[in-house]
């Protein structure tokens, strides 16, 4: 990075990236004072948390397929526009409930936290092809660099978040107009690269034909899910089999217009990369974002739970910085896969451990997730070179469609799962409150379903209460606070069952090691040799 004007444009794109992690850890620290808020079962409080997330891939993916007409910069002040309008609904939507209109005020919460979703969407649309442009020599390297950003955020954000623990949520929700500002005035004067594709002569068809049939098949699927999600509310106003039918022809239509435009399948490896990216990014990002609410029960009076997630956010930042050596002495598919390890090992010692111990198996944690989501998209870019910022940009969006459609409501699913089964063997509990527990099973569960696919039982609040308010008054709070104690502090051992998702990451990434070798070992493909 000799000349200036690049040095500003990579500063300008990782603070970019910063700007996201404030608006996401935010949300992340407040999903529990929502929750109570507005009164959200587990499962709901994913779906608020996936209204954050799964519009994301709309943006990046979306952009990606014109980015390079409108130009980097059209792009980065359509993210200024989306984070500023955000932090304004954000605080907007504090005064609102404080006014006693909880409605009105879930409703700003949530569809401003679709924009969000979009303009950090858009973020990543314009960084990430930018900075492989600028350093097409070295790809994963600086790849990992720029999302150095990403934890880097979620450590400034989080600690100023911890410290400021008892102001009022809006403080918190605004805190992402700063970053946000200084991005905006460190890249709307710069000069932004052509990128490589485009400088190559490698033309818009062809750079659609390296997604292709394949690509637009596991986009298509995710969206269609995407779409019955967000019509029916949640599943709380059933879909009719007319409308699920639209969807599903909305996606396939997709997949059709795809096939007929490029006339290809797309590349077999890029298709594979995808169906790994969907439990990669459920690893980072969905468990990033549920681990503070996993934890405070655990943490209670001992730290704030949101420490974890701050101090696994800081080892990423301070590894992904020294990526080079570490990618060059491993290569990109055996770091993924002695991370996939790590991670598998980290999660699982996570749902037991308790004190200081917990971040002992964080640390291996934090470690396995460093270089899974950079690495990718290294891999990506590298491998699929002709695919420009579709391919490189595709991979991160079906990774944050996959994590807001399916990753944060089935984990907390999982959650749901764990407090039901917490309950049932805590003898104290059943003791303390007759009617609870009949032939080994709640008797305040309630049947509950995501696109009518993944099936839970979670306990009815309102059944519980009318249980509770039969004791004598003065056992009343003393049942309510044991209650509490066991369904927080279960919420823990859903991370055992999530260590599922980096022992697919490995099956696959060993998969590709051994394809790769079978061709004579990992060789990065430049324009007009790639195969």
């Amino acid at each position: 990075m000799n000349d200036r004007n690049n040095k500003i444009v990579f500063w300008g794109c990782f603070i970019a990236l910063i700007t996201t992690a404030f608006g996401f850890i935010a949300r992340m620290f407040l999903v529990g004072v929502w929750a109570e808020e507005f009164s959200l079962d587990p499962a709901q409080q994913g779906r608020l948390l996936g209204i954050g997330i799964w519009p994301f891939a709309v943006s990046i993916i979306g952009f990606s397929l014109f980015i390079d007409k409108i130009g980097y910069k059209t792009a980065m002040v359509l993210a200024f526009l989306g984070h500023i309008c955000w932090a304004v609904m954000g605080v907007w939507a504090f005064f609102v409930a404080d006014g006693g209109d909880n409605g009105r005020a879930f409703d700003m919460l949530y569809w401003g936290s679709l924009i969000l979703a979009l303009a950090n969407g858009t973020v990543e649309a314009f960084i990430n092809p930018v900075v492989a442009t600028m350093f097409n020599k070295d790809k994963t390297k600086w790849l990992n660099i720029l999302h150095a950003g990403w934890p880097g955020g979620l450590v400034l954000a989080g600690m100023v978040t911890i410290f400021i623990d008892t102001v009022p949520w809006w403080v918190k929700v605004g805190l992402i107009a700063i970053p946000a500002v200084v991005y905006f005035l460190m890249l709307i004067r710069c000069e932004f690269p052509i990128q490589e594709r485009v400088a190559s002569g490698v033309s818009y068809r062809e750079m659609l034909s390296e997604f292709g049939i394949l690509g637009a098949l596991v986009a298509g699927f995710l969206i269609t899910l995407q779409l019955m999600d967000f019509f029916s509310n949640g599943n709380a106003t059933p879909l009719s089999t007319g409308d699920k039918t639209i969807f599903i022809a909305i996606g396939s239509v997709i997949v059709v217009a795809f096939g007929v435009y490029t006339r290809s399948f797309g590349r077999f490896l890029l298709f594979f990369l995808m169906l790994i990216m969907v439990p990669l990014a459920t690893t980072e990002i969905g468990t990033d974002g549920w681990i503070t609410g996993i934890m405070e029960g655990v943490a209670a009076g001992k730290f704030h739970a949101g420490w974890v997630l701050v101090y696994t956010s800081a080892i990423m930042m301070i590894l992904r910085f020294y990526a080079g050596p570490i990618v060059h002495k491993l290569s990109p598919l055996g770091l993924l896969a002695i991370s996939c390890v790590l991670a598998i090992v980290g999660l699982y010692t996570l749902s037991f451990t308790t004190g200081l111990m917990i971040f002992a198996a964080a640390t291996l944690y934090g470690v396995g997730k460093t270089f899974f989501w950079p690495t990718m998209l290294g891999v990506v870019s590298e491998q699929t070179p002709k695919g420009g910022a579709l391919t490189l940009n595709a991979i991160s969006g079906i990774g944050m469609l996959a994590v807001g459609t399916l990753g944060f409501p089935y984990i907390g699913a999982l959650q749901a799962d764990r407090e039901n089964v917490a309950l049932v063997s805590n003898e104290t509990v059943a003791k303390e409150l007759p009617g609870l527990v009949e032939n080994g099973e709640l008797t305040v569960l309630e049947d509950k379903s995501i696109y009518e696919v993944i099936h839970y039982k979670t306990v009815s609040d309102k059944s519980l209460n009318q249980l509770v308010e039969k004791l004598p008054k003065d056992d009343q709070s003393g049942v309510e606070k044991n209650i509490k104690q066991v369904r927080a502090k279960s919420k823990q051992g859903a991370l055992a069952t999530m260590a599922i998702f980096p022992a697919i990451m490995l099956i696959g990434y060993i998969l590709l090691i051994l394809y790769f070798r079978g061709r004579g070992g990992y060789k990065v493909q430049e324009i007009g040799t790639d195969s």
